[in-house]
């Protein structure tokens, strides 16, 4: 549990779910052309599993570690005494509140070693971005989030995402407004609890 300032990512965590996969495959590569020669069974299995289990650890190793990193704040913020009855998930971060303690815990999916517990007092703003842009027919947006910020950082959660551009009155757009505005409600709410 950290009650330092809020960090969105661990810089070496970041650099080693990217490149500790590249430098295995790089290596047994390396060695499967170099004594192997490049032919047998042995040079094809340092060829294709390390590339297989790259892209397994790019596609799910960090949704597991997130996942595990989830599961673990709520029991160390229950454990702490810390009744966190409002939960939200994104894809990007999780957001814990004890609305009448005051309290909130974050955990961001590139720290996800780190669960920060902070008192709401902390945070210094909160809003909500539809991201609407462009003009005309071509005015929409493809991701609505409520942010907050704390000590000058601004930590964005996502309540809308897609890989296309939905009007602003659709449903998809509206109810992520809808989420994101409960969301700075719900914050707000712990702020004035906090004192």
């Amino acid at each position: 549990m950290c009650d330092g300032p809020v960090r969105k990512f661990n810089f070496v965590y970041l650099l080693a779910y990217i490149f500790v996969p590249i430098a295995v495959c790089a290596l047994c590569i390396g060695i499967a052309f170099g004594p192997f020669r490049g032919v047998g069974a042995g040079a094809a299995v340092l060829t294709v599993v390390p590339s297989l289990a790259s892209i397994a650890w790019w596609v799910g190793g960090g949704r597991f570690l997130y996942s595990r990193a989830k599961k673990r704040a709520e029991a160390e913020l229950k454990a702490q005494g810390v009744n966190a009855n409002q939960i939200f998930y994104s894809r990007g971060w999780s957001v814990f509140v004890d609305v009448a303690g005051g309290q909130v815990g974050l955990v961001s999916f590139w720290n996800p070693f780190k669960i920060f517990l902070i008192p709401a007092s902390r945070i210094q703003k909160t809003w909500v971005d539809d991201g609407v842009g462009g003009v005309a027919i071509f005015k929409g947006s493809n991701r609505v989030s409520f942010l907050l910020q704390v000590d000058n950082s601004n930590v964005r959660v996502d309540t809308f995402t897609s890989n296309q551009r939905f009007a602003p009155n659709s449903d998809h757009i509206l109810t992520g407004i809808s989420k994101a505005d409960t969301w700075v409600e719900i914050l707000q709410a712990a702020k004035q609890n906090a004192g």
